[in-house]
């Protein structure tokens, strides 16, 4: 992705904070278990309210990716989404104004994506005859719902990481981070939140709540 290439030595340098490497299979079921699920529903049942369901799932986590990669290199350091303090860069429950416009713009972009995509989908069956097809007008809904589905399930992301989410600190160099062990290999003790609530369980919660406000907010 070309946003996780922008600033790519800052962002190194943040690994040591929150989780970085590449996406194991925990994070790709997080974050993408729940589209593949809205899709499945979709074949089985064609509904725009599924493919508004398999969009939000898809803008959540956009907007909160996109959130991420364009905030770590705000000038301003992170701002708490409950307290407005400033928190370390790279830590969970942080927000940037770059950042969140950058939420916005992935949310808006995923919308627009899934009206033209489900435009494409729905003509090809109508010309194969068959009856679940609709018009584009029914579609209009998806650029509502889809964007303020992205929008809240990557504000529920940073809710929830700034709250539930493992916190922890590591004793040997006095860092906070959210692994354990710390990349120094020394293990960490919980500072705040859940045990075994990290960043995956928070993402699936996000990417869900993306996908049922998009299929609440698309009439059916």
């Amino acid at each position: 992705m070309a946003l996780s290439r922008l600033g790519r030595a800052r962002k190194r340098r943040l690994e040591d904070i929150a989780k970085g490497g590449p996406r194991d299979a925990a994070q790709v079921l997080a974050n993408g278990g729940v589209a593949t699920a809205c899709a499945v529903l979709w074949a089985h049942a064609p509904s725009v309210a599924w493919a508004a369901a398999f969009a939000g799932a898809l803008a959540a986590a956009t907007a909160d990716t996109w959130a991420t990669e364009i905030g770590t290199l705000a000038r301003r350091p992170p701002r708490s989404i409950l307290t407005l303090r400033p928190i370390p860069a790279g830590l969970s429950g942080g927000i940037t104004l770059p950042g969140t416009l950058a939420e916005v713009a992935g949310a808006l972009w995923i919308g627009l994506a899934a009206v033209a995509g489900s435009v494409l989908a729905y003509g090809f069956a109508a010309r194969a005859g068959a009856p679940a097809a609709v018009g584009p007008w029914q579609l209009a809904p998806l650029l509502l719902a889809v964007p303020v589905g992205g929008v809240a399930g990557a504000t529920l992301d940073s809710v929830l990481g700034a709250t539930v989410q493992e916190l922890r600190r590591c004793p040997a160099c006095g860092r906070t981070c959210e692994s354990n062990p710390h990349a120094c290999g020394t293990p960490t003790a919980l500072v705040r939140g859940v045990p075994g609530v990290g960043n995956d369980a928070v993402n699936l919660a996000a990417v869900l709540c993306g996908a049922g406000l998009a299929y609440v907010l698309t009439p059916r």
